[in-house]
């Protein structure tokens, strides 16, 4: 009798040993086979930016240009008359670009900017920037979203949020009031584009 009982508890600890392995286990790999997958993308979203400013080898060279009216400014044409320049923009994705078309006085000048006008239109004349003096336009600032250089004449601002190609022509002649010395006189502009995607 001793022996039977002696037998059940040897087996009933045997079981209870067998149930608790069974349960490691199983606990052990309940918690290591556990996975969730997400059902929500998480995506960043960045925009291709591209801008190409191309300007042919015409441009305008004012020296000892007389004045002339604002009527006959814009009505010029052909060489050393009009500065034809091409600004592009590839966008791709939810970019915008600030821009600014800009423009940057030489040092050989000696005309005043209030005895200089400019005229911007695009190529099918259309106007943009109507008749006026360089020293009427404002200036760019260091905080202008195209983030162009502080101090420069801005010609056009804008946004480019699509691929787009524009084209534009410039003109600048002398201001039918000013009064030009006897000395020879030179004026000099040069055209520069900025653009700039502000960050998100």
């Amino acid at each position: 009798m001793n022996n039977t009982n002696s037998s059940k508890q040897v087996l009933v600890s045997i079981l209870g040993v067998a149930i608790l392995i069974v349960a490691v286990v199983g606990i052990s790999f309940a918690a290591f086979s556990y996975s969730k997958t997400g059902t929500v993308a998480n995506t960043i979203t960045t925009g291709t930016i591209t801008m190409s400013y191309s300007e042919p080898t015409n441009g305008i060279n004012l020296t000892n240009a007389l004045p002339i009216t604002d009527t006959a400014g814009k009505a010029l044409t052909g060489n050393n008359n009009t500065f034809d320049f091409t600004v592009a923009a590839t966008v791709s994705g939810s970019t915008t670009i600030n821009y600014a078309i800009t423009a940057v006085k030489g040092d050989e000048c000696t005309v005043a900017d209030s005895g200089v006008k400019v005229y911007l239109t695009d190529q099918e004349d259309a106007q943009i920037l109507a008749p006026t003096k360089v020293s009427a336009l404002t200036t760019t600032t260091s905080e202008n979203a195209a983030g162009a250089p502080a101090g420069q004449y801005i010609l056009k601002t804008g946004t480019y949020s699509e691929t787009k190609t524009e084209e534009y022509r410039l003109r600048m002649w002398v201001a039918d009031d000013y009064t030009a010395p006897s000395t020879q006189q030179k004026y000099v502009l040069k055209v520069n584009v900025y653009g700039q995607a502000p960050a998100k």
